[in-house]
């Protein structure tokens, strides 16, 4: 007759401290997404799943949790769905019931999409990626909260370089005789040189249940955030189009940022103004070494109010 062998996760630990997430990541799904009269478009997604600990349990129950988790993801997965961030929240919810010890229990999902898209100048059409971020969190007598965003890239360029490059050609165009009111006329015209960098902007909504926002209005939103949109196809039209386009519409990381927040109040402005907006922005520096970072998480109610100047 075999011995059980002792529970040891569920004694209790050495140094009493909880823990607010213990789990698993990496874990690799595929996720079907539901289309009217289309076929589903199937993702490769991947998981972070987590529960809280108490102070007083040792461990997890790796393994059993493990099981669990694959289990409640496969259950997840193996229907076509419309949302993915809902079904973040169902499995996170399940999750928390089948844990008696937790009070909180989060799944994190991303993935990357690929989009359809259309040169500007050439029209052609082509392909793009974008990265798809959801996440839910189940906590034990409130709402489940949901987050639905993306992860996009563009071109920015810097206002501070293209400012000096501005004052060398009025300085220039002076020395040959260009009158003022030509040398403005021709500088608006004639969008000068700056340093430009790729961007990478982060958008994503949260709110209790659902978000009552669509994907792509997001990816949207993300991508016109920056100084230009770029695309994996361009013909010397497009690329003229892009250069002068980021050029006339020079920003700095934090602009970026605002643009998000501007474009958010005007593309959602049905959203509760309890709905968490999380803006990053990130820019791959081309003339230093570091890279340039900004980002705002603001309650919507809020963020309308500073961008409607109230």
């Amino acid at each position: 007759m075999s011995q059980q062998l002792p529970d040891v996760q569920a004694t209790e630990p050495e140094v009493a401290v909880g823990l607010s997430q213990v789990g698993v990541t990496g874990v690799e799904k595929l996720v079907k997404i539901a289309r009217e009269d289309k076929r589903p478009i199937v993702l490769t997604a991947e998981f972070e799943v987590y529960v809280d600990l108490p102070q007083g349990r040792k461990g997890i129950d790796m393994s059993r949790n493990m099981e669990v988790i694959d289990e409640t993801l496969e259950d997840a997965v193996s229907e076509p769905v419309y949302r993915v961030e809902e079904m973040c929240g169902e499995t996170a919810e399940r999750l928390l019931d089948k844990h008696d010890y937790t009070t909180t229990a989060t799944v994190e999902m991303e993935a990357e999409l690929m989009i359809r898209d259309e040169t500007p100048a050439s029209e052609r059409q082509t392909q793009g990626t974008v990265d798809i971020i959801a996440s839910a969190t189940a906590e034990e007598g409130e709402p489940t909260r949901e987050e639905i965003g993306a992860r996009v890239v563009g071109m920015t360029v810097c206002p501070c370089s293209q400012q000096m490059m501005s004052q060398h050609a009025r300085e220039k165009l002076a020395d040959l005789g260009v009158g003022e009111d030509d040398v403005r006329e021709f500088l608006q015209e004639v969008p000068q040189a700056g340093h430009s960098q790729r961007g990478h902007a982060t958008l994503t909504v949260e709110t209790s249940g659902d978000p009552d926002v669509d994907l792509m209005d997001l990816v949207d939103v993300a991508r016109d955030s920056m100084s230009a949109r770029i695309y994996n196809l361009a013909k010397r039209p497009d690329e003229d189009h892009m250069t002068y386009a980021a050029h006339a519409n020079a920003k700095f990381v934090e602009d970026c940022v605002r643009s998000m927040a501007e474009g958010v109040v005007a593309e959602f402005d049905h959203l509760d103004d309890g709905a968490v907006v999380t803006m990053k922005q990130s820019n791959d520096e081309s003339i230093h070494q570091h890279n340039a970072h900004a980002e705002r998480v603001a309650e919507f109610g809020t963020l309308r109010e500073e961008v409607d100047g109230e």
